[in-house]
């Protein structure tokens, strides 16, 4: 299953970013094999949208989970119409939060879990 962490760096040893559309990366790991792709966020500078803009990222590269630290509204309704689960409350490394997702020690967010516009001022 192809998993997608918001991530500070470009390797499984990154630590999970708090922000979804504002994090410096998107680390999208094969589960089963934990083979990674990592992918600078284009949104991470946006002016505005930046949650909307990665979401259509990781629709684009097919990830069937998100985990990340917590994920606003508008990034969340793109990624649920999308069929997108997500995991918020992560930290530690991507490594470790793919652990935890295969250990089954995660739940998955039925809402928001930040405002509009979180992460701007970083």
């Amino acid at each position: 299953m192809k998993l997608c962490a918001s991530a500070t760096g470009n390797d499984l040893g990154a630590t999970v970013d708090p922000r979804f559309g504002r994090c410096q990366y998107f680390i999208f790991v094969e589960s089963d094999t934990m083979e990674f792709e990592s992918i600078a966020n284009p949104a991470f500078t946006a002016g505005g949208g930046a949650g909307i803009q990665a979401a259509q990222l990781v629709v684009n590269k097919g990830a069937a989970i998100v985990l990340t630290g917590n994920v606003g509204p508008n990034a969340f309704q793109a990624l649920q119409a999308a069929g997108i689960k997500i995991v918020t409350g992560i930290s530690g490394t991507v490594k470790e939060a793919v652990e935890k997702f295969k250990k089954g020690e995660v739940q998955f967010t039925g809402t928001p879990t930040v405002g509009s516009h979180f992460g701007m001022g970083r």
